[in-house]
This record gives C-alpha cells, structure tokens and sequence, in this order.
C-alpha cells in the first residue's frame, strides 16, 4: 500500500465507506477542491491501483481561547496556524487493514514538516460522531465549540492534538 497525493485519473466513483456523505465528497469534490479551488489536498491510501481510503487535509488557524487552558498557556492571543483534517475515510472493503491509521499516521508527518516549514501548533479535526473513539486513542482532546446540530444530523466534534503530541504518536506508531 501506497500513500500518496490524489492524482486526476485515480477512480474516485467506485469508492464506498458506508458513510455517504464522505462517498459523495471523494467523489465530486476532491479534485475540485485540490486541482481547480486549490483549498486542500487529499492523499490517498492506493494499492494495485485501487483507492482503499483518503484523507484531505488543509491549512487553516485557531483561537488560542478555543484550546484547553493547559494547551495554550505560553501561545500567543492571535490566531494559530494549524492542520485541519477535514475529512477521512476507508473503503468498507479494506475496513479492519490498518488503512485509516496508515492515513492519520501520514497526516502526522504532514503536520509536523508543517511545522517546521511554515508553523503549526497541531492538528485539528471535526470527529462525527462515531469517529471519537479513534480520535481520542490517538490522544486527541476535545475543543469547546459551539456549533448547531440536530438530532438527524449531529454536529461533528472539534478535537485538537497538540504538535508536541503529534511528534510522539508519529514515532510511537512506526
């Protein structure tokens, strides 16, 4: 298995994770976002040419007031530069492989050269509501938000982790 930047002739219809919601982003909006908008960047997990899941990151900053008091002491007041994980997901096919950890685990690295190339203080994502668990073994922190949801349709929950952390997991996990 491969990881490796969305490229314009990879099939992006046949995928399906069981969410439809990340089924229909892979498929109409990834390469507009990466190639036309230029707003982020999927990578994706391939093997015989074959996408076993994605993970699209992009750049973007957070309040300092949003972290956790322990988190921010020492920052800054203005906004920080962070990497956002906006969307991740694994063909149902390939569920169970690893493929997901593989992709937050490449995400990591990104981040941290992030970091040195640029400046960001950790990583930021929106967990859906059944995606939590995994976010909080990899040592994720909840973020005080508030954001409108609704039963149909909860609201995801925003979890930050720390540069410092991500330079652990990212060696832990080798």
């Amino acid at each position: 298995m491969e990881i490796r930047p969305l490229q314009i002739s990879d099939d992006r219809a046949g995928f399906r994770s069981g969410d439809p919601e990340l089924d229909r982003f892979f498929a109409k909006f990834a390469g507009q976002n990466q190639f036309r908008h230029h707003i982020g960047t999927t990578y994706v997990a391939a093997e015989s040419g074959r996408v076993l899941g994605y993970a699209t990151i992009a750049a973007g900053s957070l309040e300092g007031e949003s972290l956790p008091a322990a988190l921010r002491r020492g920052l800054p007041g203005y906004p920080l530069p962070i990497l956002r994980l906006a969307r991740l997901a694994v063909d149902a096919a390939a569920h169970g492989r690893g493929v997901g950890s593989a992709l937050v685990r490449h995400v990591f690295g990104l981040a941290l050269r992030m970091a040195q190339d640029f400046g960001c203080v950790g990583l930021l994502v929106d967990a859906k509501p059944g995606a939590r668990d995994f976010y909080d073994r990899l040592g994720f922190s909840v973020l005080e938000v508030v954001q409108g949801g609704s039963e149909e349709r909860p609201a995801p929950t925003a979890m930050f982790l720390p540069l410092a952390l991500v330079r652990i997991a990212s060696q832990a996990r080798r």
